[in-house]
């Protein structure tokens, strides 16, 4: 979708316009609910929970997608079509998988902002 240089397709863009409207009628309906309704609040992300860990993570997220042209889930359902050409994908994404447990175990030192 974003190689505009190359075999650039922009019917995609109603893809992404889909998604944006569907979450800009989401916002809406969030602003105007009091409570959700299989939950006692909302859990919405603020600026402390951006940190280095999830900017790296994202990141590498982003680029792993990018180089291999795959997100996790059509992976792991292309394995029925063609596993061994998305195999070493797989390895390598449940590989980052368990790297990130082993990591999650550490402690963390957590700074604290003044407020």
């Amino acid at each position: 979708f974003l190689d505009v240089f190359g075999a650039w397709d922009p019917t995609l863009v109603f893809v992404m316009g889909g998604a944006v409207l569907v979450m800009a009628v989401a916002w809406r309906m969030r602003n105007r609910m009091g409570t959700p309704i299989f939950a006692e609040r909302f859990s919405l992300p603020d600026r402390n929970d951006l940190d280095v860990r999830l900017i790296a993570g994202s990141i590498l997220f982003g680029i792993g997608w990018g180089i291999a042209g795959l997100c996790p889930g059509p992976a792991v359902a292309s394995l029925a079509l063609s596993p061994l050409s998305v195999l070493p994908f797989v390895l390598a994404m449940l590989a980052g998988m368990a790297a990130q447990q082993f990591t999650s175990l550490m402690p963390r030192r957590r700074q604290t902002v003044p407020e």
